[in-house]
């Protein structure tokens, strides 16, 4: 496994959480930073720090090189067309609502309809309520089957001329459900409608081409791919950004500014408003460095194998229940589980007394925890630097957790 060997690059997964090894499986929230990321970080402000884009002192030009460096790194990453298309923004979050009322809400009028699902994460659903409630069109949820994933029949008879946009999460972080984010786009452009994906669990898991996907609009995340906190990125059809208005502005985005009226600068630069996250946009580019070095194929080969190792064992546990497909095939190394008896949080905290960080609670998905019928979950996310010892060690302490709350003894 690839794990073993890239693991000396990630100091934090050398520490102790309450003296035992640590055993990160909390990568859908966050991922760790190898020491490439983190010197990158430190050589920007060791070597480089400075403003970009207008100074023409030399610091200036290797920071606006290196970041704009970074966004060439990243057009290669997701297969863009041009770096017109890639965006700097703070994350996915922000990606999305740019989307929204930059975009959408400016096309949407009463009566359209935004087609999203019960899966989505808050992130790409509280923006499309704001657009709806301002321009009065219709937020329609597309339907799931038993197993969480979408219904694609009824999905494709729903749809109209009046479904104007699809706004959906290529892996659901609750799920772990990969959606057919080419398919729903293919109907979507035969409708005249757009679609925006959330890409925040997919971008940093396997092979992205946004080319052929042909979506319209892609936002995911850097710190769960590696990178630091504060970066993401927005991709975006370059005849499509054209019209999207920007939702900051002021230094940086402006072109020319005059007394009564301004106009913005070209793509991408229109979007980028005020001093950007440089340090981060550079980290983000030596993250993409190391992923592509081990190679994205590779990386989803790795998962999956954790996930044919890991799923059935932990659905032969009694009083475990998994969410999500039970096909390992078809399950992202995402996994949701609830234990019969123990809530979520109990199973975390008990979790971390083992030294496993892993996540309990709603996930940002409140109307799925209503769909599922539960109040919470427990979840693990796996990445490259896991390895099938620490699948075992998981799933023996899920026992152990079992037999204390079942029992109360260790």
């Amino acid at each position: 496994m690839i794990a073993k060997a890239i693991r000396d690059d990630f100091p934090i997964l050398k520490r102790s959480v309450n003296d035992e090894p640590l055993v990160y499986l909390d990568n859908a929230a966050t991922t760790q930073k190898p020491k490439q990321v983190i010197q990158a970080l430190e050589d920007y402000y060791f070597q480089h720090n400075a403003n970009i884009h207008r100074g023409v002192h030399t610091l200036a030009q290797e920071a606006t090189e290196a970041y704009e460096e970074a966004r060439d790194k990243v057009r290669n990453f997701i297969k863009a067309k041009s770096t017109k298309e890639v965006l700097f923004t703070r994350g996915t979050t922000t990606g999305l609502n740019w989307v929204a009322k930059g975009f959408a809400q400016n096309i949407l009028q009463a009566g359209d309809q935004i087609f999203i699902s019960p899966m989505e994460h808050h992130s790409n659903l509280v923006p499309w309520q704001e657009v709806v409630r301002k321009t009065g069109a219709q937020l329609v949820y597309m339907p799931l089957l038993a197993d969480g994933s979408l219904d694609m029949p009824a999905i494709k008879n729903m749809m109209s001329e009046k479904t104007k946009i699809m706004a959906i999460t290529h892996i659901s972080n609750v799920l772990g459900v990969t959606n057919p984010i080419k398919q729903l786009g293919q109907w979507m452009h035969e409708t005249g409608g757009y679609m925006v994906v959330d890409g925040a669990q997919a971008a940093p898991h396997m092979p992205i081409d946004v080319c052929d996907l042909d979506c319209d609009f892609y936002a995911f995340s850097g710190h769960k791919m590696l990178g630091p906190t504060g970066i993401g990125v927005l991709y975006g059809k370059e005849k499509l950004l054209e019209v999207m208005e920007p939702q900051e502005t002021g230094g940086e985005m402006i072109d020319f500014v005059y007394e009564q009226s301004s106009t913005w600068k070209e793509l991408p630069w229109k979007f980028e408003a005020g001093t950007p996250n440089i340090a981060g946009a550079i980290g983000l580019g030596k993250a993409i460095d190391y992923l592509q070095a081990i190679g994205m194929e590779t990386i989803q080969a790795h998962e999956q194998e954790i996930v044919d190792y890991l799923l059935p064992k932990l659905t032969a546990i009694p009083g475990v229940h998994i969410y999500g497909p039970a096909e390992t095939k078809n399950h992202s190394a995402v996994i949701s589980f609830t234990i019969d008896g123990i809530h979520p949080h109990d199973i975390a905290t008990a979790m971390d007394m083992e030294g496993i960080a892993i996540r309990a609670g709603h996930h940002c998905a409140q109307p799925l925890m209503r769909w599922l019928d539960v109040s919470a979950t427990a979840r693990v996310s796996f990445y490259i630097y896991n390895t099938l010892e620490e699948a075992d060690f998981l799933l023996a302490t899920i026992e152990k957790v079992k037999e204390f709350f079942h029992n109360g003894t260790i």
